[in-house]
């Protein structure tokens, strides 16, 4: 039997497996602090947030990376966690956990190890999350956006700040109108191993694009020592905002603008946790196989982003309609 045939006879086996309802799933790169809450919400009878009928069963621990202290520092106690407490079983490859699973989710938190982590799980035909950032290029994001399609594999990729309770309820608000405008923040720390607003501003990015949508068509960056503002201008006139800390308060928040009026979200720890709403949007994507997230709007938010650094960079506004 061929490689290809094998994969093929594989993803048959699973697909009868996940349509009985017991969703196997495999996570690649343990060094990223989400995967032990994911992991609990998954496998722990008792968790208030278990998802039912799914549950994390393989994982390939992937590699620290050593100039990235979040990384290097990490993978040891996660590996630990999952095997030892979660049950999950520690393979040796990639390979391995394909043949496990029925979905996967990519959650090495270097950026850097996208394209080669994603190029090697996308043949298998398995719908992946990619947790934040996607990518750290547009480059990078489409060449993985065009390996998916050519291996017909459905992927979803966000931060978890996208399934914020207060957001989602505000944007629901229909009978307030359209949304004219929208401001968020959050802290903005800074990874030098991640390029500018790829490691915290993605998280406010998220937010903005769920209000506004994906058509940005012009962006400025600013910063100081302690704060950053990135502003876009949309296609339609729309104007929207992100505003970065590294000092004071640490909580995400915003504002949407409506003829009606203006409303803040708080995003509050005391609310259902958005990793929460965050795991259940993406079993619900396993399952279907469609994310809820257009993909174009993904690679919109690493436009977005990318255009925020060169504006930094070269001390000007970056157009983006029409380079994507």
């Amino acid at each position: 039997m061929s490689a290809d045939n094998a994969i093929n006879a594989m993803n048959a086996a699973n697909s009868a497996v996940a349509s009985e309802g017991s969703l196997r799933i495999g996570m690649v790169g343990l060094d990223n602090s989400r995967v032990v809450h994911f992991a609990r919400m998954l496998n722990e009878e008792g968790h208030p947030y278990r998802i039912e009928g799914a549950r994390l069963v393989a994982a390939w621990p992937g590699a620290a990376s050593p100039d990235f202290a979040m990384s290097a520092g990490r993978l040891d106690g996660y590996v630990r966690e999952l095997r030892d407490r979660q049950g999950v079983a520690m393979l040796e490859s990639i390979d391995e956990v394909a043949r496990r699973c029925d979905a996967w989710m990519l959650e090495a938190v270097d950026g850097r190890t996208r394209l080669e982590l994603f190029g090697r799980m996308a043949p298998y035909g398995k719908p992946i999350f990619v947790d934040k950032p996607f990518a750290l290029s547009s480059a990078e994001a489409e060449e993985m956006a065009r390996l998916a399609a050519e291996c017909g594999t459905p992927w979803m990729s966000c931060s978890a700040l996208r399934y914020a309770g207060a957001l989602t309820s505000a944007l629901r608000d229909n009978g307030a109108g359209p949304v004219l405008g929208a401001d968020f923040h959050g802290p903005m720390a800074l990874e030098p191993t991640q390029p500018g607003y790829f490691w915290y501003g993605i998280h406010t990015a998220e937010m903005l694009f769920r209000a506004l949508g994906q058509d940005c068509a012009e962006v400025t960056a600013f910063r100081t020592p302690e704060h950053d503002a990135v502003v876009g201008t949309w296609a339609d006139g729309r104007i929207g905002t992100i505003r970065g800390f590294r000092t004071g308060s640490e909580a995400f928040g915003g504002t949407l603008h409506r003829a009606s009026g203006s409303r803040a979200i708080e995003i509050r720890e005391t609310d259902k946790p958005f990793l929460a709403e965050t795991l259940e949007a993406l079993v619900s994507f396993f399952r279907a196989g469609r994310s809820p997230v257009d993909p174009a709007e993904t690679l919109a938010i690493v436009s977005f982003l990318e255009a925020a650094n060169r504006s930094l960079a070269d001390n000007c506004s970056i157009r983006l309609l029409g380079r994507r």
